[in-house]
């Protein structure tokens, strides 16, 4: 048989009953849509969840008082300690090597006043070098300075989202003045959106000199954070390490697994991330692999029935001639165009929903050429695996008993 006559063949077969292969190719395209939306979707939150690491600074280490047992439960809830101080800060800045700039960080959560509107938001008192160490950007007027530090002045920078929660009229909010706790601040600057929703908004936050932090609304003289920028990504790891040798010489620790401070790296958050991310997608392609599995065995079963069916024809092609090859050759091919059919239409609406789920914001997927080639690669083998057997069966058939078949 040549080429031509086995498409001619096969096309006839598969439109016979079209419902019958419209059923039977349902499995494939469910499968194959789902593994592509599904990889897109897990690969969209893992790009997502690397910006959003690094967005928050460059070559970061943070440090932060306290530290985290592993057994046993906390030493000291990490962040909540008061193991901080500025003359760490200082003496990391000093006495560190490749270190770009540091920045400290008091924390603290307040509800905040302008006019009639109020909202609960994160306080960060922390320096003028956290817009480099942090990658903050000013949209409108200016961060405070080094002057407003030293004079623990009242000044605020503000995210977009306070923006909107205390100034829902458009007010132009750089002069005016705020309130928090109970003490009246000029805000001075509206920092450039980062994005986030949730307890991740960035742009929910309002920054005021790490001074009058202390002074006004902590009321001590310890750092709830401790921000190093490396000068390069390659430097992290070595200034972490640094980092940790002069803080527990500082603070007159002897034993490391007993430090009243923890470091964070950047890199190695990324690392983690990424890692579990890719571990989760693995996992919903294989969630959705296996409705491919029984769109595979739809396919077996139908091929058989088509080869009972035809079980005349073929014993009438073994009388003219026809070689096990020849009718083994076109059984196979019918499996594999009907999965390879369904494999195409599967990519489509695969494709098409995770475009879908981009547009509704819900997290920005991303196709990608070898989710595209495996979908493909996967309804191929199933066609060659599950088509075999009744390839097989049909070429074996008995000429006679064939002709004989009712």
């Amino acid at each position: 048989m040549t080429t031509n006559d086995i498409l001619h063949e096969t096309y006839g077969a598969l439109t016979a009953n079209k419902v019958r292969t419209g059923l039977t190719m349902l499995g494939i395209i469910i499968g194959i849509s789902s593994v592509i939306a599904l990889v897109a979707i897990g690969n969209g939150a893992q790009s997502s969840i690397q910006s959003s690491i690094q967005s928050i600074g460059s070559n970061l280490v943070m440090i932060t008082p306290g530290a985290q047992r592993s057994f046993g439960g906390p030493a000291q809830a990490r962040g909540s300690a008061q193991t901080l101080t500025v003359a760490d800060g200082q003496a990391i800045q000093s006495q560190v090597s490749n270190v770009a700039n540091v920045a400290f960080d008091v924390s603290a959560r307040e509800q905040v006043v302008a006019g009639g509107n109020n909202t609960n938001t994160s306080i960060t008192g922390t320096t003028p070098s956290y817009t480099d160490v942090r990658d903050v950007e000013v949209d409108d007027g200016s961060f405070f300075t080094d002057d407003d530090v030293t004079s623990s002045n009242k000044v605020a920078v503000i995210g977009p989202t306070v923006v909107t929660d205390l100034f829902p009229d458009g007010t132009e909010p750089v002069g005016q003045q705020i309130r928090i706790n109970s003490s009246i601040y000029t805000v001075v600057g509206v920092t450039v959106s980062k994005g986030g929703t949730g307890f991740t908004n960035a742009d929910d936050v309002i920054y005021v000199p790490y001074t009058t932090a202390q002074h006004y609304l902590t009321g001590n003289q310890y750092l709830s954070e401790i921000d190093v920028s490396a000068a390069t990504a390659n430097d992290t790891t070595q200034v972490q390490n640094d980092v940790t040798t002069l803080l527990l010489s500082r603070h007159n620790i002897t034993d490391p697994t007993k430090a009243d401070f923890s470091i964070l790296n950047q890199s190695d958050i990324i690392a983690t991330a990424s890692s579990v991310t890719g571990t989760f997608t693995v996992l919903l392609g294989a969630v959705a692999g296996i409705s491919l599995l029984v769109g595979g065995i739809g396919i077996m079963n139908m091929m058989l029935t088509t080869v009972t069916e035809r079980t005349r024809e073929i014993g009438l092609r073994k009388a003219i001639g026809a070689k096990k090859s020849d009718i083994n050759t076109q059984f196979l091919i019918e499996s594999i165009m009907l999965t390879f059919t369904g494999g195409v239409i599967g990519v489509i609406i695969g494709w098409g929903i995770s475009a879908i789920v981009s547009s509704l914001g819900i997290v920005q997927t991303t196709v990608t050429a070898s989710s595209i080639l495996l979908a493909f690669g996967v309804s191929a083998f199933i066609g060659v695996v599950f088509g075999y057997y009744p390839a097989r069966r049909a070429a074996n058939l008995n000429p006679i008993e064939a002709l004989r078949f009712e």
